[in-house]
């Protein structure tokens, strides 16, 4: 790679095994102007495959080769050599931003990767706190909490916790665009705990904080029903949800937005996005794998990146 030149949006291959690989391939193949302004990172064999403008950086060892769809650990190795390769790059100045392949993390645990997710592997290597949100389709959607077991979220939703995650929420809609976001907060219980009959959080904690938060950002809701603030957002009364854990933002987004929706790592130096969805082994290999939420990655990647210089 030609370190001289201007920095590149990095991109990294995933699990090899999976469609992380092809699709980036129907990317760069699709997008030769973009393509020149990248930086491919992945298993030797594979970048000199591409026939793309793309600088080109191997990781792993120089004859591994992957079968689509049959996960290995030396995969698995290559996966996680890419993701070092790419936050060391973005902290030296040789990449603005990281997009990353899907990555299996069975597989990764299985080597000894001690991280939950990509979300937790670049906040360790950068510094920050993370938020993971998710947009490029038809909603937005700010996580409060992710990777952690459900019993665990109601102790975990503190003023710090909702302050970040709303600030994050409020940065992925202007970073859309939207000039004054309407922010809508799903309750922790249903029907928002119904005044205290159905839970306290949201009279004694939740509520109380979101109304200091008020100040900071005007737009903000008191906690909204989780059942039906997805449809009032899809109606276009709100901008940008606010969910308490994981699948209580993910199953609506997955719902209406599957193949288009992005990963979008905020709270941290860099810019991180990746599509979302998993390393379908299944498909690899079969040339059926959609690009959209890759495409999608691309494009919220760099938007990002020009919003946080003040382009």
């Amino acid at each position: 790679m030609n370190t001289a030149s201007s920095p590149k949006l990095a991109i990294t291959c995933g699990d090899p095994a999976g469609i992380g690989p092809e699709i980036i391939a129907r990317w760069l193949a699709a997008h030769p102007a973009e393509a020149a302004d990248s930086a491919v990172i992945g298993p030797q064999r594979w970048l000199d495959s591409l026939d793309a403008a793309a600088d080109k950086i191997p990781v792993g060892l120089e004859e591994f080769s992957a079968t689509p769809g049959q996960p290995s650990a030396e995969g698995a190795l290559v996966a996680w050599a890419a993701m070092e390769r790419a936050a060391q790059g973005c902290k030296s100045g040789e990449f603005t931003g990281v997009v990353t392949g899907p990555v299996s993390k069975e597989a990764l645990a299985r080597i000894g990767y001690a991280f939950p997710g990509q979300t937790e592997f670049f906040a360790a290597r950068w510094g920050g706190e993370p938020t993971m949100c998710f947009c490029g389709g038809k909603l937005r959607v700010a996580l409060a909490t992710w990777h952690v077991p459900l019993h665990e979220v109601p102790r975990l939703l503190g003023p710090h916790l909702l302050r970040r995650t709303v600030a994050a929420a409020d940065q992925l809609a202007r970073g859309d665009g939207v000039v004054a976001p309407r922010i809508g907060v799903c309750g922790l219980n249903p029907h928002a705990g119904e005044g205290g009959v159905i839970g306290h959080e949201e009279r004694d904690l939740l509520d109380p904080a979101l109304a200091n938060l008020r100040r900071e950002f005007p737009g903000l809701s008191a906690c909204q029903p989780g059942d039906t603030l997805f449809a009032r957002t899809l109606r276009g009364e709100f901008d940008v949800v606010v969910a308490l854990y994981h699948d209580q933002g993910l199953a609506p987004l997955k719902t209406v937005d599957f193949d288009a929706a992005v990963n979008v790592t905020l709270g941290l130096p860099f810019v991180r996005t990746s599509p979302d969805h998993g390393t379908a082994f299944g498909l690899a290999g079969q040339g059926v794998a959609r690009p959209t939420s890759f495409t999608n990655a691309v494009a919220v990647a760099r938007r990002l990146i020009k919003s946080r210089r003040g382009a």
